[in-house]
């Protein structure tokens, strides 16, 4: 299989992962708690793969699109932002599931999107270029966000010392890590050698992350399944409302037609594998949290067979896909 094959058809490798993961989950309890240990190390991997697949270097040429690029910024940190705020009225009004709903709606996705939208007839060389932009700015506007929709009474809750750790360990070093390999890449064949290799990380890693993440957090879940099914509807009507407002934005900038479908893909999917290690490192108090988080990335899985289809076909129809 070649990499681009496995890229084509990772939702059903996640899909996979994910099934696997919750039949351990729900019937092997005590194994399945036990891969908590092994959370750190494959999501640390699965970031520094990740990251290393962002252009960095090339963050100033990234703002050569002009239109596009401040389409995608408006949409990404002005209307969503709205939208997130909006649609957590219907969500369980309870601080842990909130947060989850805000970790993951707020921050825009920089991985798998582009595949996607490829395959949904976008232009994902835009999307590629946009990435270390949404990237750097979600990393900087989320505390803001957060502190706005949620307050003093979240900043009172979170303990600093484990949210900090979780980032240095699991967004700072694989990120700093992907840099420097990009460097060495570009200077060096066997540095090249090892970036290429790399690449094939992020499918299979992703898949088991969601294996290990289910299979340990389902069996805290317990009593509280209600509150966490209750964010499903939620996240299908983000899905919905960014189909919708993606298009809108799109028009209201003047896009061609592959431009719009990728600005309508960048907008409805959302960084959750990323956020998720902020997720884990709250207190007890938000251990639903991750699961809300995690939740969010079944439901956009499913939506986004939706989307390749929907896109090209009704929403932005045009020049052949």
């Amino acid at each position: 299989m070649s990499r681009e094959s496995l890229e084509r058809n990772q939702i059903w490798v996640y899909a996979a992962g994910l099934l696997l993961g919750a039949v351990l989950g729900l019937a092997l309890p005590g194994p399945g708690s036990s891969l908590e240990v092994l959370i750190y190390p494959v999501l640390g991997v699965l970031l520094y793969a990740t990251f290393l697949q962002v252009p960095f270097r090339e963050l100033r040429r990234s703002f050569a699109h002009g239109r596009y690029m401040a389409a995608a910024l408006t949409l990404n940190f002005l209307v969503v932002p709205a939208v997130a705020w909006l649609l957590a009225r219907l969500a369980p009004q309870d601080p842990a599931v909130l947060l989850g709903v805000y970790l993951v709606l707020l921050t825009p996705c920089i991985d798998y999107v582009i595949v996607f939208a490829g395959i949904g007839g976008g232009e994902d060389r835009l999307v590629l270029a946009s990435t270390p932009a949404l990237m750097l700015l979600q990393m900087l506007l989320l505390p803001l966000y957060l502190w706005l929709f949620m307050g003093a009474e979240l900043v009172a809750a979170v303990e600093v010392g484990p949210f900090l750790e979780a980032f240095l360990l699991l967004i700072a070093l694989p990120l700093g890590l992907a840099l420097l390999t990009e460097r060495w890449a570009k200077r060096n064949r066997t540095g090249e050698r090892w970036a290429d290799a790399i690449g094939w990380l992020p499918v299979p890693f992703m898949a088991l992350t969601l294996l290990v993440v289910v299979a340990s957090q389902l069996p805290k879940i317990g009593d509280s399944l209600g509150r966490v099914v209750g964010v499903v509807p939620v996240y299908v009507a983000f899905l919905a409302v960014m189909a919708v407002v993606g298009v809108a934005v799109a028009r209201a900038f003047g896009l061609a037609t592959k431009e719009g479908r990728a600005l309508v893909f960048t907008g409805a999917t959302r960084n959750s594998l990323v956020v998720l290690p902020l997720a884990l490192a709250l207190p007890a108090a938000f251990d639903l949290t991750p699961a809300v988080v995690v939740t969010q990335t079944l439901v956009e899985l499913a939506g986004l067979l939706v989307y390749v289809r929907l896109v090209p076909a009704w929403l932005v129809p045009g020049e052949a896909t």
